[in-house]
């Protein structure tokens, strides 16, 4: 138990040192990367200290894992410099048993950095993400293209080639009707569509019905054109980063997304990033374990160039798989997944290896 208490306060002193570090490192590369924007726009000095304020967050959340690496390696490799462990593998405690306290409180690391993400930090860094849009004047609108639009339970889908937000208006629009039995009841074409109200006005249209000779063209009756009331807000686009929404919000997004028939596999990749990317922790634990020892001189270098070199790879291999998942060249699951899994067996692997 003593061994224990005094293993953590060393790791904690050397954390919270840390994540202030790489914290105020974050900051600071997000300020100097915007501050020609802000200068040349006559942004308030109290403006962008509120948006890295807002930043805070995100950025704690981002510094936590490296953090950890750090500390962890730092600790065990300045214990083997003083020959500290090896009293400790004398009375024949391994590593693996000796860091187990710290291998649980970053399991609990885990979790608490999974609901703080899903809390707190997505809501801030959307709030830091639309004053800083607004302080760089970054106008977004909602314009869509080929928008597709399922209504009134599926007995209605619009498809528009163009949804111009700023005029609430559709251009060449198609709307399939169905009946009860989602058979084919009739097709309105449209050149424009512009809402007026509560309904879409029409603009050159003409609408296909089913008679028993075939299709037969002519003008839409009261009882089809009375239908279309479906609001502009739903043929905005929705696309939305999944790092600005919780995991709920994120869930409700892509189900959107496969209704309309539109391409998720980007949105579900990053859904399951949300869920594996806090496991680092855990994962860097052991990572840490298994890098430690590895020299007696210059530890403080030694263990920030290793700990710098492994989260570089392991971003690095997160990016590619991302992107591979986003293209649908792998699945959405297997790009955020893959580089946990594969850090967890590389550093079980090289736990063998570590002196005991």
């Amino acid at each position: 138990m003593r061994l224990a208490i005094y293993m953590l306060k060393r790791f904690f002193a050397i954390f919270m040192a840390s994540l202030a570090f790489f914290t105020l490192i974050l900051l600071l590369t997000d300020l100097l990367m915007n501050i020609w924007g802000y200068i040349s726009n006559e942004a308030e000095p109290a403006l962008v200290a509120k948006i890295l304020l807002y930043y805070v967050p995100k950025s704690l959340w981002y510094s936590l894992p490296i953090s950890v690496l750090f500390a962890t390696a730092y600790m065990l490799s300045d214990f083997y410099a003083r020959n500290e462990l090896l009293a400790l593998f004398a009375s024949g405690i391994s590593i693996f048993r000796f860091t187990m306290p710290l291998l649980v409180i970053s399991v609990f690391m885990s979790i608490a950095m999974f609901f703080l993400d899903d809390r707190l930090v997505t809501r801030t860094y959307a709030e830091k993400v639309r004053m800083q849009d607004a302080a760089l004047h970054n106008e977004k609108n909602f314009n869509n293209t080929d928008v597709v639009v399922i209504s009134e339970a599926g007995k209605m889908v619009y498809k528009a080639e163009f949804f111009d937000s700023a005029n609430s208006m559709l251009l060449s629009l198609f709307v399939l009707y169905r009946d009860s039995g989602r058979g084919f009841d009739g097709l309105l074409y449209a050149e424009t569509a512009e809402w007026d109200y509560d309904h879409w006005k029409l603009g050159r249209s003409v609408f296909y019905r089913k008679e028993a000779g075939g299709y037969v063209a002519g003008d839409a009756d009261y009882d089809h054109l009375f239908r279309l009331t479906e609001p502009p807000e739903s043929f905005k686009s929705t696309a939305i980063n999944v790092e600005e929404v919780s995991a709920a919000e994120a869930r409700e997004y892509i189900k959107r997304l496969e209704k309309s028939g539109l391409p998720s596999s980007d949105a579900k990749a990053g859904y399951y990033k949300k869920f594996s990317f806090p496991m680092v922790v855990t994962v860097v634990v052991l990572l840490a374990v298994a890098l430690s020892g590895k020299t007696r001189k210059n530890v403080l270098l030694v263990s920030l160039g290793l700990c710098i070199s492994s989260v570089v790879l392991f971003y690095v291999m997160q990016m590619i798989t991302m992107l591979m998942a986003r293209f649908g060249t792998v699945p959405p699951a297997f790009g955020g997944w893959f580089p946990v899994i594969f850090f967890i067996f590389l550093s079980l692997g090289l736990i063998r290896y570590t002196r005991t």
